[in-house]
């Protein structure tokens, strides 16, 4: 009896595992090779002609792949519209008035749709869309893993609760990569795209007028200028993440870090005297060693938990189910 229970126990341990790694593997480069051999290259001329028009747009496309999958998964729910059936993820605080990028992807979407229909899904599209990005804005290049499908819901409340928020301190944010199976250097590397992009100045006006031993007296003198201190003046205005390479991607935010220059709080905290000071340095001394764990840990975050096989649609139009 006690046999036969651990071999019941036994196999159907091996079953989860089968059936776990079945799903892992229905994501695959080559995806799309039969079904639509020119989906990849079809994507990557609508990204580029969008960055070619709007250098920000890269790090806007970057962005929403990461506040994409940190909710239900890389699933697309951060492209659907509030519906009677849908509270959309777009209007939560860390997303409202902040992320963009939507049209670019519902272009891609649609070229995509006129040579191959109903095959290819909003969610590979926002991740090979992430990857064209950083490519042509000089960042690492990385192959894509293909085979998401899309979500048929969207969560606020889980989009409200597990994406960063600027105002974050270290544990809090090493909590939150951790709960989506990612280490801390992953969560440094990942940060490092804030090496493009800009930041409003709502996100960043009290560390620019704290007077802190944590932000450097020049820089957050240089910052004010375009940043009134009276909430809400200028909340919108827009300053560089990275203050002296802010369209090229490279290593200079890690830099800037060492020098108490980073722009929002939930970036310096990152060489704060805290566990993360160590891996910042690396980043600093070692572009290479950047580049490749950027290309790395955006692979690892694109396989969290997506929807494959039979979970999960391929919508028509990305902002709506079908």
């Amino acid at each position: 009896m006690v046999t036969a229970a651990i071999f019941r126990a036994a196999a159907t341990v091996m079953l989860l595992v089968l059936s776990f790694s079945a799903c892992q593997a229905q994501l695959s480069s080559t995806f799309y090779g039969d079904t639509c051999p020119n989906a990849l290259s079809t994507i990557r001329t609508f990204i580029r002609s969008a960055i070619a028009r709007e250098r920000r747009m890269a790090a806007s496309l970057i962005r929403l792949h990461f506040h994409d999958c940190f909710v239900q998964g890389c699933d697309a729910s951060i492209l659907l519209d509030n519906s009677p059936s849908i509270t959309s993820e777009k209007f939560v605080t860390q997303n409202n008035n902040s992320v963009r990028g939507f049209e670019v992807i519902d272009e891609a979407k649609s070229a995509v749709e006129n040579v191959c229909p109903g095959v290819v899904s909003c969610a590979d599209i926002l991740a090979v869309a992430a990857r064209d990005a950083s490519e042509y804005v000089g960042g690492p290049l990385w192959t894509v893993k293909l085979g998401r499908k899309d979500s048929t819901t969207a969560s606020a409340s889980l989009a409200s609760r597990d994406l960063p928020r600027f105002a974050d301190g270290l544990h809090r944010l090493i909590d939150l990569f951790e709960s989506k199976g990612l280490s801390e250097r992953d969560m440094v590397a990942l940060s490092g795209s804030h090496t493009i992009g800009q930041a409003q100045c709502v996100t960043f006006r009290d560390r620019i007028y704290s007077n802190g031993s944590d932000i450097d007296a020049g820089f957050a003198s240089t910052r004010r200028r375009n940043c009134p201190a009276t909430f809400p003046n200028g909340n919108g205005n827009l300053a560089p993440l990275d203050l002296v390479t802010p369209n090229s991607f490279d290593n200079n935010y890690f830099r800037n870090l060492l020098q108490k220059k980073g722009l929002l709080r939930s970036d310096q905290v990152l060489f704060s005297g805290g566990s993360t000071d160590s891996i910042v340095n690396d980043y600093s001394r070692d572009p290479s060693t950047f580049r490749s764990d950027f290309a790395s840990a955006m692979i690892k975050m694109g396989d969290i938990e997506p929807l494959t096989g039979s979970a999960g649609i391929i919508r028509r139009i990305c902002s709506r189910v079908n």
